[in-house]
């Protein structure tokens, strides 16, 4: 999952998105961000945000903020928690548990959905917006992933 998350990251370049990271517990959302956000230069330790909801990262000016919305009981929270002014922020927005934030939540422009499939795990990318398949088509899976028919 870490090096899928590297191969995202690679992919987005600079740009700013929304990606949406679906999928039961324990299924790699997390590890997938961990990685992602390695290869943006994070250092250090990377957290769950399942407890703080939000953990901004400023890395040379660009902006990333990862999201777990896994606590969220009502949409309505996300208006609290200021996601509408992240989102319309040139950023880039990870946020686990995308369903739980319902209308709130505009469309990713990279969706990812999680799932067990023993003895790994299956993510299914989709790119919602013109902008989110561009990042799909420079995706170079690492070693390990496959694209299943």
């Amino acid at each position: 999952m870490e090096a899928l998350g590297v191969a995202i990251a690679d992919a987005l370049g600079d740009r700013a998105s929304l990606l949406a990271l679906s999928g039961e517990l324990g299924t790699g959302k997390t590890t997938l961000a961990r990685g992602l956000l390695r290869r943006l230069g994070v250092e250090g330790a990377i957290r769950s945000p399942t407890y703080t909801l939000i953990e901004p990262y400023d890395l040379h000016g660009r902006v990333v903020y990862h999201l777990d919305l896994y606590r969220v009981s009502d949409p309505e929270e996300l208006d609290y928690m200021g996601v509408r002014d992240l989102l319309a922020e040139r950023a880039l927005v990870l946020v686990e548990w995308p369903e739980r934030g319902g209308r709130s939540m505009p469309a990713p422009d990279l969706a990812l959905a999680f799932s067990h499939a023993p003895p790994g795990r299956v993510v299914t990318l989709s790119g919602a917006t013109s902008a989110g398949a561009a990042v799909l088509d420079r995706v170079r899976l690492p070693p390990g992933c496959a694209v299943l028919p």
